[in-house]
């Protein structure tokens, strides 16, 4: 990323999140020249604190404003934007939850009259009275979550991005009570930043206190944020959910960092990197060099789907769809998208499982039985049965499995196959490969289990939701090489990519099949070997969301880039939108194509 132009960092400060690892030694070399990093984002938490009353059309010198402060460098961040708030007139209490507090923030803050409520008995925070009995601290602790829930605001600053596993003590104790316990965010899905008019407003300091910092993992107590403030980089929990639900608004203050040299560890689809994957026409193009989508979807049982992944297939941007099915489908698909060719012939992707009953079921579908021997093509040998023959897998042309075919899917398969499952699936995916998950597990911590499934199947994992997670190998990376998961290695083996352009809206019957359709076409239309799987993955997502928020007139999404600070990006009220149904998003891809292509 050396010699970035202005326009491409802020692209890559937007779209991009480093490790809390990465993001402490990326502020390093700023702390020794002494930059002070703790003033400036004390002082944009404070700006933001005050720009939120002002909106909400509560004066600062009438506010009523709970710190809850850690004993680290976040609850110093706390502290100071405390301490100019106090200083400008608001009543602020701080609520330390842990036995110290930032030492220069706590004597600035009670200099500027702040008031401070100790909640642990073994306390050592100059001036104020520790030893107090277990029932007391009960009380005080009462007496906090009450101040809490009566603020205006409260300002989260209990763990920053120092936290590793799940809350504990009394900061978790404080999250079990003003938060949720262990379970997604569940709240209306208001375009990002609109508030619901009701207090207290909640701004979290650079992270909110509970969500799994590189993961996005939500395991325990947490404090879901209005706004989040956040510093120097976002961190993975701001892109990744079901954390990055719990982080509202977004903003970045802009530290100047020196991002060269390190590698985002997971990156957000724009609207420039889907217009990218798009394959322009050519004057020499036939049909069959803009690209040949073949598609067994659908059933005798679930024919729509048929329908539906052909006519979003048709209308991504490819030359010509190949169709096989039972009769029923055929007539159907037919009906819908006369320019579509039944049965078998070349093709540079496919597509199948769309509405294909599973084996759970007693349904006796050739469907299954086709795709099963398409699937043997793809099946890579096992370490004890090395073959040659593999290479014949690595040169299929991409695969999309979906819904139906996953329990088909085999041991392990090169990486241009794409799963597309929701949580559901994949917990049923793992658990028949020897894991222990249900779908709430994978709601839970959604990025552990993709990377899981990847390493079982060697399969891209588009795992669907608000934010699509996608995880796969690089466009660069060996075949040979070993996929790793998780944080270990200095080099990173699997790109992690998300989507979260769709609005609420899209979770509705056939949505899937529409995705399928135009991943499938979207594939077939790559002629560079060096676009990754990952990528196209989720930019046929973003494609699909952005259809939807055009059909259902929606600005809100899963995942909102965030505004800069100081920049003049000022939340406006956005639009809601209204219903669709997956019929509506394919009539509005080729409006979405002009879009993204102007």
């Amino acid at each position: 990323m050396a010699g970035q132009t202005d326009e491409n960092r802020l692209h890559v400060l937007r779209h991009a999140a480093f490790t809390a690892r990465d993001v402490r030694e990326m502020e390093r070399p700023l702390l020794e020249n002494g930059v002070p990093l703790m003033r400036m984002a004390s002082a944009a938490t404070a700006h933001v604190v005050a720009e939120m009353l002002e909106d909400e059309g509560v004066a600062l010198e009438e506010s009523n404003i709970v710190l809850l402060a850690g004993s680290g460098d976040n609850g110093g961040d706390g502290l100071f934007a405390a301490t100019m708030l106090a200083g400008n007139g608001a009543s602020v209490t701080a609520v330390a939850v842990g036995r110290t507090l930032h030492g220069e923030g706590f004597a600035a803050f009670v200099r500027a009259g702040g008031k401070v409520l100790i909640l642990d008995p073994a306390s050592e925070i100059p001036g104020c009275a520790a030893g107090f009995s277990a029932g007391e601290a009960g009380e005080r602790l009462r007496a906090a979550v009450e101040l809490a829930q009566h603020a205006h605001v409260i300002i989260d600053a209990m763990t920053g991005i120092g936290l590793s596993g799940a809350l504990h003590g009394i900061a978790g104790t404080v999250a079990s009570s003003l938060g949720v316990d262990g379970t997604i965010p569940d709240r209306t899905a208001l375009p990002a930043g609109d508030s619901t008019g009701e207090f207290p407003l909640v701004v979290a300091v650079d992270v909110p206190s509970g969500v799994g910092v590189d993961d996005g993992a939500i395991t325990g107590p947490y404090i879901p944020a209005d706004v989040t403030v956040t510093f120097g980089a976002l961190k993975p929990c701001l892109m990744l959910p079901p954390a990055a639900y719990a982080c509202g608004r977004v903003t970045l203050v802009d530290f100047s960092f020196d991002i060269d040299g390190h590698m985002p560890f997971v990156e957000a689809v724009s609207g420039d990197n889907a217009a990218e994957t798009v394959r322009l026409p050519r004057l020499a193009d036939t049909k069959y060099l803009r690209g040949v989508t073949g598609l067994i979807t659908g059933s005798e049982r679930y024919p729509g789907a048929a329908v539906l992944s052909c006519k979003a297939a048709a209308k991504t941007n490819i030359g010509m769809i190949r169709y096989m099915g039972p009769q029923v489908c055929r007539d159907m698909v037919l009906d819908a998208v006369p320019e579509a060719v039944l049965g078998k012939g070349r093709v540079q992707a496919w597509v199948v499982g769309s509405g294909v009953p599973t084996g759970e079921t007693e349904d006796d579908d050739f469907q299954r039985e086709t795709i099963a021997k398409l699937l043997t093509h793809y099946a890579l040998s096992s370490d004890d049965d090395p073959d040659d023959d593999d290479d014949l897998a690595y040169d299929m042309p991409p695969l999309v499995v979906d819904a139906g075919a996953l329990d088909l899917l085999p041991d392990e398969v090169p990486p241009q196959v794409v799963i597309t499952p929701h949580a559901g699936e994949l917990a049923s995916l793992l658990t028949a490969r020897g894991e222990d998950v249900d779908a709430s597990d994978v709601q839970n911590e959604p990025l552990h289990w993709a990377l899981r499934a990847h390493e079982l199947t060697g399969a891209t994992v588009l795992l669907k939701g608000a934010v699509t997670i996608v995880v796969g190998e690089p466009a660069d990376t060996d075949r040979e090489s070993d996929a790793q998961g998780g944080f270990a290695d200095d080099e990173q083996h699997v790109r992690v990519v998300v989507s979260g352009r769709a609005p609420a809206w899209l979770g509705t019957a056939g949505a899937g099949d529409v995705l399928a359709g135009m991943l499938g076409a979207l594939l077939a239309q790559q002629d560079d070997e060096d676009v990754s799987a990952p990528d196209v993955a989720a930019c046929a997502a973003y494609l699909h969301g952005y259809a939807a928020a055009q059909a259902s007139q929606s600005d809100q999404r899963g995942f909102t880039p965030p505004t800069i600070y100081g920049s003049d990006d000022r939340h406006l009220r956005t639009k809601l939108g209204h219903p669709i149904v997956a019929s509506d998003v394919i009539g509005m891809i080729p409006a979405t194509f002009a879009e993204l292509l102007s």
